[in-house]
């Protein structure tokens, strides 16, 4: 059984909105007696939700009672949308800041590459800042120079290793800082996004890397937003949503369709998105109230379908006035979100303009089977008036995630889009 090295219990952290500052006497008084008495804080204005995009008061929580248990020898992928709580969660792990409530136990030292430049010194040469960022792991300079070719050969800047670092560009910064972190054999490495300002071959190297490092017993947290790293990687999955971890598991295929359906609260047995409030897709034209995978009779779908099965998406919607000029539909992407096809209401072999009367539709359409090998993938709605405007965008509307179980191992697209009729119902 593998030892615990990271364990995190009841971790909450909280921040203040606006201007930083100590408060009023007042405030700080009031905070102060409540504490002594073990009385929540009276100065608290904000709800247990932490929904950063309906923030009221002055402060907000942008952790809410993390608790997690980290092996020796893992890799735990950490993933959720921007503004999760991902990024403050591994502050707080590699101790540049502090919980607001709760504690962090570890054991053994921690190397963290949280952004670009973290811990150099930028009047400094590479070669000062590996001395530099080994004293802070706590390491003897005969320990730093019998790493310090192979820190060099990795990162690739040996020419640039006697230049202040702060003539260095992003790329090269990143090469250095993880070159460091993983060489000078921390028990715990925290790697954040970072690695996106590397280019494809350096990132190739990285992830060989991490996975050296684990294979030596060793301990990896890594935050990406790139879901193939993610799965080639790590053995674990913390999934983080509005400050709260929503799951952990080891079922990372799982963990990363709830990612690519934006987190939302669909169920693991269906792909379907439904707007209960009805607000998130409403605008001036139309509120799109539903978007799912149904067979041909209108059943929901399950998350992973077989191979070579006919998959409808069904896309419900309200229109406020007639429109002559609108146009929506959905983009497919596979695994490392590349768009597969594009799909929108045609008139014979071109893009025609869809008429809709005042009131409920349904648009049905259906995926092309033989687009559609083994892996994952996902849709994203977008709606436009034709010519003027985006209505909804990539990103920003409803998504949905399936699996192809069966077929072939990897994805051959031709042509890369196709269009799809619609019928309104």
């Amino acid at each position: 059984m593998l030892n615990i090295v990271l364990s995190v219990e009841n971790l909450w952290k909280q921040y203040r909105l606006g201007s930083v500052g100590s408060g009023t006497i007042k405030e700080d008084l009031a905070r102060w007696w409540a504490k002594i008495r073990g009385k929540e804080d009276p100065t608290l204005q904000i709800g247990s939700t932490n929904d950063r995009q309906t923030i009221e008061g002055q402060y907000v929580w942008a952790l809410q009672g993390i608790n997690l248990d980290v092996k020796q020898g893992e890799v735990v992928g950490i993933i959720g949308k921007n503004g999760a709580g991902k990024s403050t969660l591994l502050k707080i792990l590699s101790k540049v800041t502090s919980p607001t409530k709760g504690q962090v136990k570890t054991k053994g030292r921690i190397a963290s590459l949280l952004e670009v430049g973290t811990g150099f010194h930028p009047e400094l040469t590479g070669r000062e800042n590996i001395f530099l960022n080994g004293a802070i792991l706590g390491m003897h300079k005969h320990e730093i120079t019998a790493n310090f070719d192979e820190i060099v050969d990795f990162s690739g800047i040996g020419k640039y290793i006697d230049t202040p670092v702060k003539r260095y560009s992003s790329g090269m910064y990143v090469r250095l800082a993880f070159a460091v972190a993983a060489h000078l054999e921390p028990e715990i490495l925290i790697v954040d996004e970072v690695l996106a300002v590397g280019d494809s071959e350096f990132q190739k190297k990285c992830l060989g890397k991490m996975k050296d490092v684990s294979g030596q017993g060793r301990t990896v947290l890594f935050v990406s937003h790139s879901m193939p790293a993610i799965q080639e990687l790590c053995k674990s999955i913390v999934f983080v949503e509005k400050g709260k971890v929503s799951m952990h598991t080891t079922d990372v295929k799982r963990a990363i369709n709830h990612y690519l359906s934006n987190g939302a609260d669909s169920g693991d047995s269906t792909a379907e998105w439904i707007d209960a409030e009805g607000k998130r897709c409403k605008n001036s034209i139309h509120n799109v109230t539903r978007f799912a995978l149904t067979d041909h009779e209108g059943a929901l779908l399950g998350n992973t379908i077989t191979y070579n099965t006919d998959i409808h998406v069904s896309i419900e919607l309200e229109i406020f006035d007639e429109q002559k000029n609108f146009n929506i539909g959905y983009t497919l992407f596979d695994s490392q979100y590349s768009p597969i096809f594009w799909s929108w209401y045609r008139t014979d072999d071109t893009i025609g303009i869809l008429s809709l009367t005042k009131g409920k539709h349904r648009l049905t359409s259906v995926i092309p089977q033989k687009y559609l090998n083994q892996g994952n993938y996902s849709l994203e709605l977008t709606s436009v008036l034709h010519n003027v405007k985006k209505l909804v965008d990539l990103g920003t509307g409803p998504s949905l995630s399936f699996e192809i179980e069966g077929g072939y191992s990897s994805v051959i697209i031709n042509p890369t889009f196709a269009w799809q009729e619609f019928t309104s119902i």
